[in-house]
């Protein structure tokens, strides 16, 4: 009698590991639903290639594409990073893509490549001030460069206050991914130092 009552609390207590167990694997599948990670010797790649922060490049491709590297917008942006052709033809130009063709920008190296190359010169551009960077790769460097010249798009406490809603809320959506994705990436990313 014993021996069955503690076969009992053994097996009700490993029911309740199980299910432990699966929450805790169904929390871990709706997370990666979310915020995925794919491509991350690409991205670990480009990244330090660029002198960019790999959650930042996950969190613009999150919000950009879901990791979807067939993705293509109503404006015509293409691939994981929505890369624009005339951004694509100019970054084939600037940084000397070999047997370059817009064709391909739905490989993930190639569009890697130039939307990390575009990130960083739009980060020279704006001295780092991520904001402007996200407001800039949303709706353009002329936009933001008018936005930040004019007091009239600055709130009573001296912040850009954008303009275009669209771009409001991609910037504030990216923000929100960067900080999932260093948790994640601390966790699962590996190590790419």
């Amino acid at each position: 009698m014993f021996y069955v009552f503690n076969l009992k609390k053994i097996t009700k207590a490993l029911k309740y590991i199980f299910l432990l167990f699966l929450l805790i694997c169904l929390v871990f599948a709706i997370i990666f639903k979310i915020y995925p990670i794919k491509y991350l010797d690409e991205i670990y790649y480009y990244s330090n290639k660029y002198d960019l922060e790999p959650a930042l490049v996950c969190a613009i491709i999150n919000v950009e594409s879901g990791f979807n590297k067939k993705a293509v917008s109503k404006k015509g942006a293409s691939g994981l990073m929505q890369i624009m052709k005339s951004t694509a033809d100019w970054a084939a130009e600037e940084i000397d893509i070999e047997r370059y063709s817009y064709d391909n920008i739905f490989n993930e190296k190639l569009n890697l490549n130039i939307g990390c190359w575009y990130i960083s010169k739009l980060k020279k551009q704006f001295d780092d001030n991520l904001i402007y960077v996200l407001a800039a790769y949303n709706a353009g460097s002329g936009n933001v460069s008018k936005w930040i010249s004019d007091e009239k798009y600055y709130d009573n406490f001296g912040n850009l206050d954008i303009p275009f809603p669209e771009t409001k809320e991609y910037v504030e959506k990216v923000n929100k991914n960067i900080k999932f994705y260093r948790i994640l990436l601390d966790i699962f990313g590996g190590n790419y130092d």
